[in-house]
């Protein structure tokens, strides 16, 4: 190895190879600088190349914005870098680059402008999708527009529930972009969804929407570009009679006094339209087939459709009837005959009637014949035919009549 060292073909083989590899190294550097080419001397030697994508980096504009507006210009651009990962990563890592297109100096009218980025590193390549766009560059314009509101899903509202008054913290919005967009606008809104609402809206932030007259859309500046709305949600009421409706007949011998609602109103919720046209509810029908006694009975509430009344799920009636209870072949009874005397009937001439007695449903529901007596007084009658009035005697609270007024006997000494 020392005899190496010592020989002169040694030592000139090795400049000769130090020589050519800075003439390499110098020549690389000279194309490189006039490429702007990322190759360097580690590159060369073991250096690793790569490349990487970044999507959606944002898309500044460069113009006079006092004086114009611009379309066609796409939010986000697609970047690609390539270099060593020493450079590359700080950047990918980062998101460290900004990509613009620059439209200072230019008119009115349809340009081809290229995709410009700002420096990153002298060491990465950068490619920009697209590399150039078509824009339009338009004067600038503003104009006042009203704001409107639309409240959508009204049909999802609870039952009862409407909407009110409402506010918004401006009505006013100021509109900028193109002379030809601003002369489109048709609709400047906001949307207010009230789906399942039963407490007011308080304060709350909605984006503008612009649109031309077919319902197109428009991408344009507005200032503010959100509104506060507050908004009433109730569920307005008023109080309304109850009737009493009926199905069928009452049985035979029945008839009705009086049929009395405990409670004569109700409080019913509903929106306004509907409660201006309501007058009373009704109840379930009461069937009076049903019907064979005097008491108190429990029906449904009847409402309109979308009309509510919470808490009233049954109402009490008092139901007095009447009843006609018939009671035939009752025997008549003869008082005061005097001694010695018989008497027989001629007319009834079996000695019985028929009476009717006639009360409320509770006082003749369980009265039979033998609570009654039907007679005649035969005091100071003379013997042969008379002509008797017939007597009744029977509970107070009833009201008996008799099938006739008078009987004829016929009276004989024994």
């Amino acid at each position: 190895m020392d005899n190496w060292f010592r020989s002169k073909w040694f030592i000139r083989g090795i400049s000769l190879g130090f020589a050519i590899l800075l003439y390499v190294f110098v020549s690389i550097e000279e194309v490189d600088t006039e490429k702007e080419s990322p190759i360097s001397f580690t590159t060369l030697f073991g250096g690793s190349t790569q490349t990487q994508k970044l999507t959606d980096i944002p898309l500044d504009i460069r113009i006079d914005s006092e004086r114009f507006v611009v379309s066609g210009v796409p939010e986000t651009v697609t970047v690609s870098l390539e270099g060593p990962s020493s450079a590359l990563e700080p950047v990918i890592r980062q998101r460290n680059i900004k990509a613009f297109i620059d439209l200072t100096g230019l008119e009115e009218g349809e340009h081809e402008v290229e995709i410009q980025h700002e420096e990153v590193s002298g060491q990465l390549l950068v490619y920009i999708e697209p590399k150039t766009i078509d824009v339009m560059i338009e004067e600038r314009a503003s104009n006042d527009f009203n704001v409107t509101v639309d409240f959508i899903n009204t049909d999802k509202l609870p039952v009862g529930y409407q909407i009110s008054d409402y506010e918004l913290n401006s009505k006013k919005v100021t509109i900028t972009s193109s002379k030809e967009i601003i002369d489109r606008i048709a609709i400047v809104k906001v949307y207010v969804d009230v789906a399942g609402l039963k407490e007011s809206i308080k304060n709350r932030e909605l984006p503008v929407n612009v649109y031309d007259s077919q319902g197109n859309e428009l991408a344009v500046k507005v200032e503010p570009a959100t509104v506060v709305i507050s908004a009433e949600i109730e569920n307005p009421s008023k109080k309304v009679p109850v009737s009493i409706a009926t199905s069928g007949e009452l049985p035979e011998g029945f008839s009705l006094v009086s049929m009395e609602l405990v409670t004569k109103e109700v409080e019913v919720f509903a929106i306004s339209e509907i409660l201006e046209t309501l007058d009373e509810v009704t109840t379930e029908p009461v069937n009076l087939s049903e019907l064979k006694q005097s008491g108190t009975i429990k029906v449904g509430l009847v409402l309109p459709e979308k009309v509510q009344a919470p808490g009233v799920k049954e109402l009490e009636i008092v139901v007095d009837l009447e009843q006609e209870k018939v009671f035939d072949d009752v025997p008549i009874g003869v008082d005061n005959l005097e001694d010695g005397y018989n008497s027989n009937f001629v007319e009834p001439s079996n000695g019985r009637l028929s009476i009717t007695v006639t009360g409320n449903e509770q006082h003749v529901r369980e009265l039979s014949a033998e609570d009654i007596r039907v007679f005649i007084n035969a005091n100071g009658l003379d013997t042969g035919r008379n002509s008797v009035p017939v007597e009744v005697e029977g509970p107070d609270n009833v009201s008996i009549d008799v099938e006739v007024e008078e009987v004829t006997i016929e009276i004989e000494e024994v």
